[in-house]
């Protein structure tokens, strides 16, 4: 008789809001931290400590991590620990505005990372809009981009190197100079972008 299969069903993203907010308002009060002192020590601001807190708001990648390293912890740390590891299923659902890291006249982008992944690598979904540009400082020593095109056409720029791509091309260059991604299609370029820090 063959064995019966068991399947684990993740938590829904209302359970894991609730489980990191009690998690890091547990962490801040066993350090004796008030939620001024929370804020200065990671760089969230007070009100948005105080929404996670309280369940009301879905930290995104750059704010888990942010919280995370004040405590001295990685945001698996964080966030794994925070559902006793309850399925090692993690999904991004498609509408979930949580992760919509930017929205603007020039560009869209989607963090596709789960919030549980190490800060040395973040994936995105990038959507940049006709003639739209992102521009971006040095990263930290080491950062390289991947890139991959699913639509459209864009210039990559890395220092005083530069390369077009079109759709279906990949590349890879240095992000810790100054680096931009443009793009030169007719319509909305989308592409998908991994973050690798050293």
């Amino acid at each position: 008789m063959a064995a019966r299969k068991t399947t684990t069903r993740a938590p829904e993203p209302e359970g894991i809001n609730e489980l990191v907010g009690r998690r890091v308002k547990k962490l801040r009060q066993d350090r004796g931290w008030s939620l001024d002192e929370m804020a200065d020590a990671s760089g969230v601001s007070r009100s948005m400590l105080s929404e996670i807190e309280r369940e009301r708001a879905n930290p995104t990648l750059t704010v888990a991590f942010r919280i995370a390293r004040a405590f001295g912890m990685s945001l698996e740390d964080l966030v794994v620990g925070a559902g006793g590891g309850v399925s090692s299923i993690q999904v991004i659902r498609a509408a979930d505005k949580a992760q919509v890291f930017r929205n603007d006249r020039q560009c869209q982008i989607r963090t596709l990372s789960p919030l549980n992944l190490e800060k040395d690598v973040e994936f995105y979904e990038l959507r940049l809009k006709k003639n739209g540009a992102l521009r971006s400082q040095p990263h930290f020593e080491g950062t390289r981009e991947f890139l991959t095109v699913e639509e459209g056409a864009v210039k990559i720029e890395s220092g005083d190197c530069s390369d077009t791509l079109a759709k279906g091309d990949s590349g890879t260059y240095r992000a810790d100079v100054p680096h931009s991604i443009t793009n030169t299609g007719r319509g909305e370029a989308v592409v998908f972008l991994v973050v690798i820090y050293r």
